[in-house]
């Protein structure tokens, strides 16, 4: 495919959100213009994530989006057809390959000097410069989409753009294993079979873990299982009795749980070791019941991940030469038009679907 040209009209394709639970595609929405250090990328593959299918249903009303109407989407590839005098600056011309990630931090507040610009003090002030695309602000699911240069990342020739689309939800996995930390040998336990679960798991055994166990069920399982994972169906019974059985009684290293589920938080804990570390990437939607007896005897270390950062230019060369083989969970490819379909096959899980591209 070559490299997309500037466009030669003002109106684009996008997928438009009027209110909970009710979308359009449409076919006359305004192109967005780049300001100085943005760019203009023609999208040419986003995947749909699991916060997209809750963004659409409005679970987030008032805050992912705050208003309507709304263009939701923020793991995307494509090129740059427009860019600004100081995107230009740093090399981020037209032509140039990328793929897209949520946040872009103020740069100025304490959070962000220190790296941690998921974190950024001014979330939500785009008066500061502050954006999280496809949350709160406009997103991807259109043809074209402007992002600040601190949230595009160039991606290598050899990468097909329907892969580069997953380089955001792998970077959150990494970040999701590195901060309990991979240590060489580790046994680690990714609770929840989807894309993000099965990512983390691929980024453990990257990062050195020995053995990698999959939690989770349904047709996810197979696909963990052609990964070489090891898999535990919540369906045959406890769990965390399975995990623990398989790690002779022991308990994981590490654990992650992506689930997000008011049961999975407290199974992740109850799945590691004594002195384990433990991370959280699902959102729990209502309160969940914690062991605090066990965390404090047993010196468990519990660790938040709050999408990612620095970790999309870490993520990129190791999808590129095949150490984290995101490409074998792609499902399934739908034309934008078809967002309706493309997201019940991913919520209903049709075909064992896992990620779930969308092409405008």
């Amino acid at each position: 495919m070559g490299a997309a040209a500037s466009p030669k009209t003002a109106t684009m394709q996008a997928l438009v959100l009027t209110a909970p639970h009710e979308f359009e595609v449409r076919d006359a929405v305004p192109i967005p213009r780049p300001m100085s250090n943005e760019v203009l990328a023609r999208v040419r593959a986003i995947a749909i994530c699991g916060t997209d299918a809750e963004i659409v249903e409005g679970t987030f009303k008032g805050r992912w989006p705050r208003a309507y109407p709304f263009i939701p989407g923020h793991e995307w590839a494509g090129e740059i057809v427009e860019a600004g005098e100081v995107a230009q600056g740093y090399g981020f011309v037209p032509g140039t390959r990328v793929a897209g990630t949520s946040h872009s931090g103020c740069g100025y507040c304490r959070m962000c000097r220190t790296g941690r610009y998921n974190l950024c003090f001014n979330y939500g002030r785009e008066d500061l410069g502050h954006r999280q695309y496809g949350h709160y602000t406009q997103g991807a699911y259109a043809t074209y989409v402007v992002h600040t240069i601190k949230s595009v990342f160039k991606i290598p020739e050899s990468m097909p753009l329907d892969v580069a689309a997953l380089c955001d939800t792998a970077s959150i996995a990494l970040h999701s294993v590195k901060r309990p930390g991979i240590d060489p040998g580790d046994v680690y336990v990714a609770v929840g079979s989807g894309g993000m679960g099965l990512l983390t798991a691929m980024c453990a055994r990257a990062l050195g873990a020995a053995r990698c166990i999959v939690v989770g069920g349904g047709r996810r399982l197979e696909r963990a299982k052609e990964l070489g994972f090891e898999t535990v169906d919540y369906h045959d019974g406890d769990p965390v009795a399975r995990v623990r059985e398989l790690t002779g009684g022991v308990g994981a290293d590490v654990a992650a749980d992506s689930a997000g589920t008011k049961e999975s938080v407290g199974q992740t804990i109850r799945m590691v070791r004594k002195g384990g570390r433990v991370a959280f990437t699902g959102i729990p939607k209502e309160p969940s019941s914690i062991d605090f007896q066990k965390v404090v005897l047993d010196e468990l270390d519990l660790y938040g991940v709050r999408a990612n950062r620095n970790t999309m230019e870490e993520v990129i060369p190791l999808m590129a030469d095949g150490r984290i083989p995101a490409a074998k969970l792609i499902t399934h490819h739908f034309p934008l038009r078809e967002f309706r379909e493309a997201l019940r096959t991913f919520n209903e899980r049709v075909d064992g679907a896992l990620k779930v591209i969308v092409e405008p």
